[in-house]
Protein backbone atom coordinates (compact mmCIF):
# COMPACT_ATOMS: atom_id res chain seq x y z
CA UNK A 1 0.00 0.00 0.00
CA UNK A 2 3.10 2.26 0.08
CA UNK A 3 2.25 3.36 3.61
CA UNK A 4 4.64 3.95 6.46
CA UNK A 5 3.98 1.43 9.26
CA UNK A 6 2.92 4.12 11.74
CA UNK A 7 0.24 5.31 9.28
CA UNK A 8 -1.35 1.93 8.68
CA UNK A 9 -3.96 2.12 11.43
CA UNK A 10 -5.35 5.30 9.84
CA UNK A 11 -6.08 3.39 6.63
CA UNK A 12 -7.46 0.08 7.90
CA UNK A 13 -10.92 0.87 6.50
CA UNK A 14 -9.59 1.72 3.02
CA UNK A 15 -10.30 -0.59 0.13
CA UNK A 16 -7.22 -2.37 -1.14
CA UNK A 17 -6.31 -0.94 -4.52
CA UNK A 18 -5.88 -3.53 -7.31
CA UNK A 19 -2.20 -2.63 -7.82
CA UNK A 20 -1.55 -3.08 -4.09
CA UNK A 21 -3.29 -6.46 -4.13
CA UNK A 22 -1.12 -7.50 -7.08
CA UNK A 23 2.04 -6.45 -5.25
CA UNK A 24 0.94 -8.45 -2.21
CA UNK A 25 0.21 -11.59 -4.25
CA UNK A 26 3.61 -11.27 -5.95
CA UNK A 27 5.30 -10.97 -2.57
CA UNK A 28 3.44 -14.03 -1.25
CA UNK A 29 4.47 -16.08 -4.27
CA UNK A 30 8.10 -15.06 -3.77
CA UNK A 31 7.97 -16.06 -0.12
CA UNK A 32 6.36 -19.40 -1.03
CA UNK A 33 9.43 -19.94 -3.24
CA UNK A 34 11.50 -19.34 -0.07
CA UNK A 35 12.94 -16.01 -1.18
CA UNK A 36 14.11 -14.12 1.93
CA UNK A 37 11.80 -11.38 3.14
CA UNK A 38 14.63 -8.83 2.95
CA UNK A 39 15.01 -9.49 -0.78
CA UNK A 40 11.27 -9.22 -1.31
CA UNK A 41 11.00 -5.91 0.54
CA UNK A 42 14.45 -4.81 -0.63
CA UNK A 43 15.64 -3.69 2.78
CA UNK A 44 17.06 -5.00 6.04
CA UNK A 45 17.53 -3.17 9.34
CA UNK A 46 21.03 -3.51 10.81
CA UNK A 47 22.24 -1.69 13.94
CA UNK A 48 19.19 0.55 13.65
CA UNK A 49 19.71 1.60 10.03
CA UNK A 50 18.03 0.49 6.82
CA UNK A 51 20.18 -1.13 4.12
CA UNK A 52 19.17 -2.02 0.58
CA UNK A 53 19.45 -5.76 -0.06
CA UNK A 54 19.49 -7.65 -3.37
CA UNK A 55 20.39 -11.15 -4.52
CA UNK A 56 23.93 -9.88 -5.10
CA UNK A 57 24.72 -9.43 -1.39
CA UNK A 58 24.40 -11.31 1.87
CA UNK A 59 21.43 -10.41 4.02
CA UNK A 60 22.93 -8.53 7.02
CA UNK A 61 22.31 -10.72 10.05
CA UNK A 62 21.78 -9.84 13.72
CA UNK A 63 24.75 -11.97 14.83
CA UNK A 64 27.06 -9.76 12.76
CA UNK A 65 26.23 -6.94 15.16
CA UNK A 66 28.61 -8.71 17.57
CA UNK A 67 31.44 -7.64 15.25
CA UNK A 68 30.16 -4.05 15.29
CA UNK A 69 29.98 -4.00 19.08
CA UNK A 70 33.51 -5.35 19.41
CA UNK A 71 34.91 -2.95 16.80
CA UNK A 72 33.46 0.06 18.61
CA UNK A 73 35.29 -0.78 21.84
CA UNK A 74 38.41 1.08 20.66
CA UNK A 75 38.74 4.30 18.62
CA UNK A 76 39.82 4.15 14.97
CA UNK A 77 40.30 6.71 12.22
CA UNK A 78 40.87 4.46 9.21
CA UNK A 79 38.93 1.31 8.33
CA UNK A 80 39.11 -1.47 5.75
CA UNK A 81 36.17 -3.84 5.17
CA UNK A 82 37.12 -6.91 3.13
CA UNK A 83 34.22 -8.42 1.16
CA UNK A 84 31.94 -5.52 2.00
CA UNK A 85 28.79 -6.85 0.26
CA UNK A 86 25.93 -4.47 1.10
CA UNK A 87 28.38 -2.28 3.01
CA UNK A 88 26.48 -2.87 6.25
CA UNK A 89 29.60 -3.35 8.41
CA UNK A 90 31.68 -0.55 6.86
CA UNK A 91 28.87 1.99 6.78
CA UNK A 92 27.61 1.20 10.28
CA UNK A 93 31.08 1.72 11.72
CA UNK A 94 31.55 4.98 9.81
CA UNK A 95 28.15 6.22 10.95
CA UNK A 96 29.07 5.47 14.56
CA UNK A 97 32.48 7.16 14.25
CA UNK A 98 31.92 10.45 12.35
CA UNK A 99 35.65 11.27 12.12
CA UNK A 100 36.61 7.94 10.51
CA UNK A 101 37.08 7.14 6.83
CA UNK A 102 36.92 3.72 5.24
CA UNK A 103 37.45 1.50 2.22
CA UNK A 104 35.22 -1.41 1.25
CA UNK A 105 36.43 -4.08 -1.17
CA UNK A 106 34.58 -6.85 -2.95
CA UNK A 107 35.07 -9.17 -5.94
CA UNK A 108 31.51 -8.51 -7.12
CA UNK A 109 30.83 -5.27 -9.04
CA UNK A 110 27.12 -5.81 -8.41
CA UNK A 111 27.69 -5.97 -4.65
CA UNK A 112 29.83 -2.82 -4.75
CA UNK A 113 27.01 -1.02 -6.57
CA UNK A 114 24.64 -1.93 -3.73
CA UNK A 115 27.17 -0.77 -1.13
CA UNK A 116 27.72 2.54 -2.94
CA UNK A 117 23.97 3.09 -3.06
CA UNK A 118 23.70 2.43 0.67
CA UNK A 119 26.54 4.89 1.32
CA UNK A 120 24.67 7.55 -0.64
CA UNK A 121 21.39 6.84 1.14
CA UNK A 122 23.04 7.10 4.57
CA UNK A 123 24.92 10.28 3.74
CA UNK A 124 28.30 8.55 4.04
CA UNK A 125 29.54 8.69 0.46
CA UNK A 126 32.08 11.37 1.35
CA UNK A 127 33.84 9.10 3.86
CA UNK A 128 33.45 5.68 2.21
CA UNK A 129 35.41 4.45 -0.82
CA UNK A 130 34.85 1.22 -2.68
CA UNK A 131 37.22 -0.89 -4.75
CA UNK A 132 37.03 -4.15 -6.69
CA UNK A 133 39.58 -6.44 -5.08
CA UNK A 134 40.34 -10.07 -4.22
CA UNK A 135 41.01 -9.59 -0.52
CA UNK A 136 44.07 -7.30 -0.28
CA UNK A 137 44.99 -7.30 -3.99
CA UNK A 138 45.53 -3.70 -5.05
CA UNK A 139 44.84 -2.32 -1.56
CA UNK A 140 47.42 0.22 -0.45
CA UNK A 141 48.24 1.70 2.93
CA UNK A 142 47.68 0.72 6.52
CA UNK A 143 44.52 0.88 8.61
CA UNK A 144 43.65 1.21 12.29
CA UNK A 145 40.92 -1.40 11.88
CA UNK A 146 40.40 -4.21 9.38
CA UNK A 147 37.09 -6.07 9.46
CA UNK A 148 35.56 -8.86 7.42
CA UNK A 149 32.61 -11.20 7.31
CA UNK A 150 34.14 -13.57 4.75
CA UNK A 151 32.68 -16.73 3.22
CA UNK A 152 33.24 -19.43 5.84
CA UNK A 153 30.75 -22.25 5.24
CA UNK A 154 32.47 -25.53 4.39
CA UNK A 155 31.55 -27.12 1.07
CA UNK A 156 30.07 -30.16 2.86
CA UNK A 157 27.72 -27.91 4.87
CA UNK A 158 26.13 -26.14 1.90
CA UNK A 159 23.49 -28.80 1.22
CA UNK A 160 22.18 -28.47 4.78
CA UNK A 161 21.52 -24.74 4.62
CA UNK A 162 17.97 -23.41 4.54
CA UNK A 163 16.59 -22.74 1.05
CA UNK A 164 16.47 -19.01 1.87
CA UNK A 165 20.26 -19.03 2.12
CA UNK A 166 21.33 -21.83 -0.22
CA UNK A 167 19.08 -20.92 -3.14
CA UNK A 168 18.89 -17.13 -2.90
CA UNK A 169 22.09 -15.68 -1.47
CA UNK A 170 25.35 -15.40 -3.48
CA UNK A 171 27.49 -18.53 -3.09
CA UNK A 172 30.60 -16.41 -3.56
CA UNK A 173 29.80 -14.77 -0.22
CA UNK A 174 28.81 -18.00 1.53
CA UNK A 175 31.53 -20.55 0.90
CA UNK A 176 35.14 -20.66 -0.32
CA UNK A 177 34.78 -24.43 -0.77
CA UNK A 178 36.83 -27.02 1.06
CA UNK A 179 37.03 -26.64 4.83
CA UNK A 180 35.69 -23.10 4.82
CA UNK A 181 38.94 -21.54 6.09
CA UNK A 182 40.55 -20.32 2.86
CA UNK A 183 39.42 -16.72 3.36
CA UNK A 184 41.00 -16.62 6.81
CA UNK A 185 44.24 -17.99 5.39
CA UNK A 186 44.33 -15.18 2.82
CA UNK A 187 43.48 -12.56 5.44
CA UNK A 188 46.08 -13.87 7.91
CA UNK A 189 48.79 -13.81 5.25
CA UNK A 190 48.32 -10.16 4.29
CA UNK A 191 46.64 -8.39 7.22
CA UNK A 192 49.80 -7.74 9.29
CA UNK A 193 51.30 -5.61 6.51
CA UNK A 194 48.11 -3.56 6.22
CA UNK A 195 47.54 -2.96 9.93
CA UNK A 196 48.92 0.21 11.47
CA UNK A 197 50.97 -0.35 14.68
CA UNK A 198 48.45 -1.23 17.37
CA UNK A 199 45.79 -1.85 14.73
CA UNK A 200 43.06 -4.45 15.14
CA UNK A 201 41.73 -7.21 12.90
CA UNK A 202 38.17 -8.50 13.46
CA UNK A 203 36.52 -11.28 11.48
CA UNK A 204 33.20 -13.04 11.76
CA UNK A 205 33.46 -16.83 12.00
CA UNK A 206 31.29 -19.91 12.03
CA UNK A 207 30.56 -21.15 15.57
CA UNK A 208 33.10 -24.02 15.37
CA UNK A 209 35.97 -22.05 13.83
CA UNK A 210 37.28 -19.95 16.71
CA UNK A 211 40.27 -22.12 17.56
CA UNK A 212 41.33 -22.68 13.94
CA UNK A 213 41.09 -19.00 12.95
CA UNK A 214 42.89 -17.90 16.11
CA UNK A 215 45.72 -20.31 15.29
CA UNK A 216 46.04 -18.87 11.78
CA UNK A 217 46.28 -15.33 13.13
CA UNK A 218 48.77 -16.29 15.82
CA UNK A 219 50.97 -18.01 13.24
CA UNK A 220 50.91 -14.75 11.23
CA UNK A 221 52.44 -12.92 14.21
CA UNK A 222 49.30 -11.22 15.47
CA UNK A 223 48.68 -10.95 19.21
CA UNK A 224 45.93 -10.13 21.70
CA UNK A 225 43.75 -12.92 20.33
CA UNK A 226 40.19 -13.05 21.61
CA UNK A 227 37.03 -14.91 20.61
CA UNK A 228 33.70 -13.19 21.18
CA UNK A 229 30.33 -14.97 21.38
CA UNK A 230 27.08 -13.70 19.89
CA UNK A 231 23.84 -13.31 21.85
CA UNK A 232 23.09 -17.01 21.28
CA UNK A 233 26.32 -17.87 23.10
CA UNK A 234 28.04 -19.16 19.94
CA UNK A 235 31.56 -18.12 18.97
CA UNK A 236 31.12 -15.41 16.35
CA UNK A 237 34.09 -13.00 16.15
CA UNK A 238 37.88 -13.40 16.37
CA UNK A 239 39.89 -10.33 17.33
CA UNK A 240 43.65 -9.99 16.81
CA UNK A 241 46.06 -7.06 17.06
CA UNK A 242 49.32 -5.95 15.54
CA UNK A 243 51.76 -5.32 18.38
Amino acid sequence: MRLEPDRLTLHLQDLLAPEAATRFETALAAREARQPVSQITGTRLFWGRSFRVTRDVLDPRPETETLIETALETPFASLLDLGTGSGAILLTLLAERPAARGLGTDLSPEALAVAEGNAQALGLAGRARFQTADWFAGVEGQFDLIVSNPPYIAEAEMAGLSPEVRDWEPHLALTPGGDGLDAYRAIAAAAPAHLAPGGRLLVEIGPTQGQAVSALFAAAGLSGLRVEADLDGRDRVVLACRG
